[in-house]
């Protein structure tokens, strides 16, 4: 598949780049992708949540009532968990969501988004470019060139900016990332995927393995 370079201001350039089949043009796995979406996710949630059982509650452990004639449902002490103030049943404590994935499975994911992101024209490819300092201000106005400034963007770069991220750090429904960090996720999650012409070389390096 051939892509039009675009300009900083999203002027289509008389340059195309052609995206390797081996990446952009496989038969999706949607599995493999559902996968490594529920690890991303998995690795974002602290597990810190915490609750206390019958066993953590303070209260006294003496039978409130006699077992029998009372007329009444029998019961324990008072942190029995059908009254008010008593313990949880089955309540979360602290744990680890992370599991494992194999990274043949991360690769065949990463690159089935690519494709469907490919085979939907949501990948625009521009020119290098750097941003003297950073201002959002600016970033902003380049987003408005590609007319993109309501819809959710991720930016792909060959290497580390800072002007450019600080720049769009504050730009909510735009994401910076390098090429070697891309995630299922981040690809799927955004309704364009903005590539740095040069950060094709680096995703060619890496998902052709």
């Amino acid at each position: 598949m051939e892509l039009v370079v675009h300009s900083k201001s999203g002027q289509a350039t008389d340059k195309k780049v052609l995206l390797d089949d081996s990446i952009f043009g496989i038969e999706p796995n949607d599995h493999a992708i559902y996968l490594d979406v529920k690890q991303y996710l998995a690795n974002q949630r602290q597990g810190t949540h915490d609750s206390r059982e019958r066993s953590d509650v303070t209260g006294s452990t003496r039978k409130i009532k006699r077992q029998k004639g009372t007329g009444t449902a029998r019961a324990g002490d008072i942190k029995n968990p059908l009254f008010r103030g008593g313990g949880r049943v089955f309540g979360p404590h602290p744990r680890d969501y992370h599991f494992k994935l194999n990274k043949k499975v991360k690769r065949l994911a990463r690159k089935s988004a690519l494709t469907y992101k490919a085979k939907d024209n949501e990948i625009i490819v521009v020119e290098d470019f750097t941003l003297d300092a950073p201002k959002t201000q600016e970033f902003v106005s380049i987003l408005k060139g590609f007319e993109l400034d309501n819809k959710k963007t991720l930016w792909v770069l060959n290497k580390k900016d800072e002007n450019f991220y600080l720049s769009s750090r504050n730009v909510q429904k735009a994401k910076v990332v390098g090429a070697d960090s891309l995630n299922t996720y981040d690809l799927l999650n955004a309704n364009k995927i903005i590539m740095f012409e040069s950060s094709l070389e680096t995703i060619n390096e890496l998902f052709a393995k």
